[in-house]
């Protein structure tokens, strides 16, 4: 899977120099007071609901506004422009009743943006310009509930987010999108559905593009608004292996600094940042000059945090002339080298290495490992469900295991209940989850109400090398690692050598056939609870 040949020496670029993204399309549309009808144009003259502030129906029916905009931050000495869709989904759009647009709104933003970035070319020849299609965290969360009483509701779901970015994935692509660019991350479960849908465009066109994931700190904590620290969010979203990593919006580049500066540290690919203009003032403006923003993102840069700069709400053109003038023959951040290790997250990393040793998973989340949990959850008693995975993370817990294997539940609602339920629980969710059962559908259904970077408890060969790999593939997507256990089609390992012979078959497939990071398998050789009688079982925990 290639990329588009305009990308090519784009990875070279970064290594040369630092590129300087393009400023706030929002402020610029802004600064036009369009009334109603400067927003319906001819085309949406008689549209029943109104479409003022639907900035991305510009690209419709106001392209020359849109494309003027474009031109003015590659002549300010932008490398990459945005495309004009941050709110180009469903969910968004929904507001307008334009759902059905969120395609030809996708593909034109990214073609106007296309033809300003072609036009700065040939003005400029030798200086390549790229487009990077935008996919916005949308207007909904599937990680927190709008309903103060019921903290188990969502307004939306994975499967949901999914199909819309994936309808957003294609039209970015046929408009002539280099980047696809994932930002404004306030829920790292929206980020992973547009990641899901992303590599699912990409397994089906065979064609794949650079992709840049940047998150949102929505306050002092160093936090994204569903709670997770930026190594957390790091961790949760580099299964999409990523051009580069970054933050924007929401702070000004001084409140950004440590949090950008954490992100340098532990991401092994390059970094990008685009603030605002400053923390909004009384009149919801933003203060920081261009004068301001070059000289504390020309600190980031000399500071060696980042390879990718820019503006988020209340730049303008003049904002990036006076940065890219900042950062202009300062060297990039050189990508550090990270140990391989299994790196997993709740709200919070968890690194599986030397210093964390053994690792504790809490159990009693478990329906056929806790009589207790069992009779709460089949009672429906969600809050002593609740204080039993909090018990057990407050003992020591390093990660909880969830299963829902019971005859009396319907076992895929309720492990997506209660690891909603969990989510809203930061004492709880802290921690990494296991998505534990043996049906498929139940695993699949847990994934999907996961933020962080979990496990799946488990896949083997019992059903064949297709389903395994198949398998295999989707739980990558979903950004997990995964425990195999050592069974194939004979049935279970009872051997010392059988147990390496399925292993190294299982991670052989897992490695070379579907990508899997090495670091996050995790093998299950399988002990047989007790003796079986069978004298080619006597030695059987010592080949284990």
């Amino acid at each position: 899977m290639n990329a588009p040949a305009r990308t090519d020496g784009l990875e070279t670029l970064l290594r040369r120099g630092i590129l300087v993204l393009d400023g706030a399309m929002g402020t610029m549309i802004q600064a036009r007071r369009l009334d109603e009808d400067g927003f319906r144009g001819t085309r949406f003259r008689d549209w029943p609901r109104d479409l003022k502030g639907n900035n991305d129906l510009l690209v419709l029916t106001r392209p020359d506004i849109v494309r003027d905009i474009h031109r003015a931050y590659f002549a300010a000495g932008a490398d990459i422009t945005k495309t004009n869709t941050f709110n180009a989904s469903a969910p968004s759009q929904a507001d307008y009743g334009t759902e059905e647009l969120v395609y030809e709104l996708n593909r034109e933003g990214a073609r106007l943006a296309r033809e300003a970035a072609d036009e700065a070319v040939a003005k400029t020849p030798g200086r390549p310009r790229f487009v990077a299609g935008v996919l916005g965290p949308t207007s909904r969360t599937a990680s927190l509930s709008p309903e103060v009483d019921d903290p188990g509701f969502r307004n939306t779901s994975f499967d949901e987010l999914a199909a819309s970015y994936g309808v957003a994935v294609r039209g970015l692509v046929d408009g002539g999108a280099d980047i696809l660019l994932v930002e404004t991350v306030f829920d790292t479960l929206n980020c992973k559905a547009a990641i899901f849908a992303i590599l699912g465009q990409f397994e089906e066109s065979g064609t794949r593009l650079p992709v840049m994931v940047s998150g949102t700190i929505t306050d002092a904590s160093g936090r994204t608004l569903s709670g997770q620290t930026p190594e957390a969010f790091w961790n949760s979203v580099r299964h999409v292996r990523p051009l580069a990593v970054g933050l924007n919006c929401a702070l000004g580049a001084k409140e950004l600094r440590p949090h950008v500066q954490e992100v340098s540290t532990v991401a092994d690919v390059f970094v990008s940042v685009h603030p605002n203009a400053g923390l909004p003032n009384d009149m919801g403006e933003y203060d920081d000059t261009p004068a301001i923003m070059a000289e504390l993102l020309g600190e980031f840069a000399r500071s060696g945090f980042v390879n990718v700069v820019g503006g988020c709400c209340g730049t303008t053109p003049e904002h990036i002339r006076a940065i890219a003038e900042a950062v202009e023959g300062v060297p990039p951040r050189q990508i550090p080298r990270i140990e391989r290790r299994c790196r997993l997250s709740g709200l919070e990393p968890l690194t599986v290495g030397p210093v964390t040793g053994f690792v504790n998973i809490g159990e009693r989340t478990n329906v056929a490992g806790s009589a207790r949990f069992k009779k709460l959850i089949v009672e429906g008693d969600e809050v002593g469900a609740l204080d039993v995975a909090r018990g057990q993370v407050a003992n020591g817990a390093q990660m909880i295991d969830v299963n829902m294997d019971e005859a009396l539940l319907d076992s895929e609602a309720a492990m997506e209940r209660f690891l909603k339920l969990v989510a809203s629980e930061p004492d709880i969710s802290r921690v990494p989850v296991v998505v534990d059962s043996s049906k498929w559908s139940v695993i699949e259904a847990g994934l999907k109400c996961v933020q962080g970077k979990g496990v799946v408890n488990s896949i083997s060969l019992k059903e064949g090398e297709d389903a395994f790999v198949d398998r295999a593939r989707r739980i990558l997507a979903y950004g997990a690692a995964v425990v195999v256990m050592a069974f194939d089609e004979k049935g279970q390992a009872d051997t010392g050598a059988r147990m390496v012979e399925i292993c190294t078959r299982s991670y052989r497939l897992l490695t070379e056939r579907v990508g899997f990071p090495p670091e996050d398998v995790i093998f299950d050789a399988n002990v047989f609870p007790i003796a079986t009688g069978i004298d080619e079982h006597d030695n059987f925990a010592v080949d284990f």
